[in-house]
C-alpha cells in the first residue's frame, strides 16, 4: 500500500455560530463544537483511507477559549500518523470575529479513526508522509500519545 502527503487529506469547514448553537453566556456548546471535530475528522480519514471509517476514540479536547455568536468557527484537520487500519487525526479549531479581524484558536484535538469495509472489517490504510515542520513534529510525536492512549485503556 501506497504512503501519501499529509495534504492529500487535509481538510478545512467553516461554520458560522448562530444563537441555537450557544449556551446562556451566548458562547458556544462544547457538545457543538465535539460534534464538528469528530465530523472534520471522519471526512478527513475517508478521504485517506478511501473506506467508511469508524471512531475509535477521542483522545483529547483541549478547550482553550470559547466562539460566540456571529464568529465564523473554522475547523482543520490532518492525518498525522497511521497504524495498520487506525489513523490518528489532529483537529484545530479556530473562532474568527470577522467584524473585528480577530482570530483565536479555540480548541485543538486528537482523535483516533479506524477504516472499516462494508462489513464493519478493519481496512488496512496508506502509511502517512509529513511534510511542514508542524506535520513532521506531530508525527514523531505520535507514538507517545499512542502510548498514553494504551496507558488509559489499562486503567479500566
Amino acid at each position: 500500500m501506497d504512503s501519501l502527503p499529509v495534504s492529500y487529506s487535509k481538510m478545512a469547514q467553516t461554520r458560522l455560530v448562530l444563537p441555537p448553537d450557544t449556551n446562556h453566556l451566548d458562547t458556544i456548546f462544547g457538545g457543538k463544537v465535539l460534534a464538528y471535530i469528530d465530523e472534520i475528522a471522519a471526512l478527513t480519514a475517508m478521504k485517506h483511507s478511501n473506506f467508511v471509517v469508524v471512531t475509535a476514540s477521542i483522545d483529547s479536547v483541549d478547550f482553550l477559549s470559547s466562539a460566540k455568536v456571529g464568529d465564523a468557527l473554522t475547523l482543520e484537520a490532518c492525518v498525522t500518523r497511521t497504524g495498520r487500519t487506525s489513523m490518528e487525526v489532529y483537529v484545530k479549531v479556530y473562532a474568527d470575529d470577522l467584524l473585528h479581524g480577530k482570530k483565536v484558536m479555540t480548541t485543538e484535538s486528537f482523535l483516533t479513526m479506524v477504516a472499516v469495509d462494508a462489513e464493519g472489517k478493519p481496512k488496512a490504510v496508506p502509511a502517512i508522509i509529513p511534510e511542514t515542520e508542524e506535520e513532521k513534529r506531530l508525527y514523531e510525536t505520535a507514538p507517545s500519545r499512542k502510548a498514553h492512549r494504551q496507558n488509559r485503556s489499562a486503567l479500566r
